[in-house]
């Protein structure tokens, strides 16, 4: 599994995770949803939660959710111990920051809404009528979806998501091709990450509706992990043979991840988040050759870094002898032999498949 999945809201994953089917608190707010009633529930009773309470009654009772669904017949809100074993108080009057800016219209979803963004604890709501329920956490918002709808938007998103893993991998096909070739443009190695960028960030859309979902995302979970398995791990090093020295390879990762869709489909925004240097598209770059070099069975990463900054670049290290990797510190006559016999095989492997 790759590492880009925490990069998504994670309060409002953790948020997500209390309310799964399964859990006892969706239970509850199911009987809420069923009994046409409607609930505004604080997920914390942290001294910040309480600051801002008005009246109601303290209940410090075990949670359950047909005692949940009871003390929903009231109008006011229900305070939930954070680690969700307890109910804290019911109904209660809740006066958080009015001044806290809301897209709200409902007087429920304002207030859980403003809650949520001034003291940053999870709120839910469930409305009366309509009996929509959204959960607020992290600065954002999502309405809960019923899982046959859930279930059919992931399917779908795994189906697009598996479109655009196989561009990415004809996408470092060709890569490696060029790089064996010494003919990468800068251009070249962008398209990989562009498409690498939208590979995660779909399989981190995929990743929330599977917290969501709970336990009835089984399959869900062994699918994405069989598609996604070690794709992070490519890109990373994509990106670490393509990266100046004084540059970090997880901080221009977050830089790329903080990007809006529409610019890291931008070659060129793309382009200047990769800190490329003074470089035009359609200029040729070589790499560092740390990407094949970690083919190498037995080669950590930290051997890989030395290796390659020893040779400064791929194309000599295509040439190297193994009298000449042996004088890297920690490369014996067996490691150099694996190096060799490995990059022999990646550029036989390429010019053969070049043929098919």
């Amino acid at each position: 599994m790759g590492t880009r999945y925490g990069s998504a809201n994670d309060a409002m994953r953790s948020a997500l995770a209390q309310v799964a089917p399964g859990t006892p608190l969706r239970e509850g707010i199911d009987r809420i949803v069923r009994s046409k009633a409607g609930a505004l529930l604080v997920l914390s009773d942290a001294p910040e939660v309480l600051a801002i309470c008005s009246g109601g009654f303290l209940v410090d009772a075990p949670f359950s959710p047909q005692r949940l669904s009871e003390l929903a017949k009231m109008d006011g809100a229900i305070v939930i111990s954070t680690d969700g074993s307890r109910i804290a108080r019911a109904n209660v009057h809740l006066v958080p920051d009015p001044t806290v800016p809301t897209s709200e219209t409902g007087t429920r979803h304002r207030t859980a809404e403003r809650v949520a963004r001034s003291i940053d604890v999870p709120v839910i709501s469930a409305s009366e009528e309509m009996g929509v329920i959204n959960v607020y956490a992290g600065g954002t918002k999502r309405q809960l979806q019923v899982v046959s709808v859930l279930l059919d938007r992931a399917n779908q998103a795994l189906q697009t998501l598996e479109r655009y893993k196989a561009r990415l991998d004809d996408a470092l096909d060709t890569l490696t091709t060029l790089e064996i070739e010494d003919v990468v443009t800068v251009k070249d190695v962008v398209n990989v990450v562009q498409r690498g960028e939208m590979v995660a960030r779909i399989a981190d859309e995929i990743e929330t509706m599977i917290i969501e979902l709970g336990v009835d995302a089984r399959l869900l979970r062994l699918q994405l992990d069989e598609m996604y398995n070690e794709i992070d791990d490519e890109l990373d090093l994509v990106v670490a043979d393509y990266l100046p020295p004084h540059r970090n390879v997880d901080d221009t990762l977050e830089e790329m991840a903080r990007l809006k869709d529409d610019d890291v489909l931008n070659p060129r925004v793309a382009m200047k988040t990769l800190h490329l240097g003074d470089v035009d598209l359609s200029d040729e770059i070589a790499p560092k050759g740390l990407r094949l070099l970690r083919r190498v069975h037995g080669l950590t990463p930290q051997l890989a870094m030395r290796i390659a900054n020893n040779f400064g670049g791929l194309a000599r290290l295509q040439r190297v002898t193994l009298d000449e990797l042996m004088q890297v510190d920690g490369v014996d006559a067996e490691i150099a032999r694996e190096v060799k016999d490995t990059l022999q095989r990646v550029t036989e492997n390429t010019i053969l498949g070049q043929y098919h």
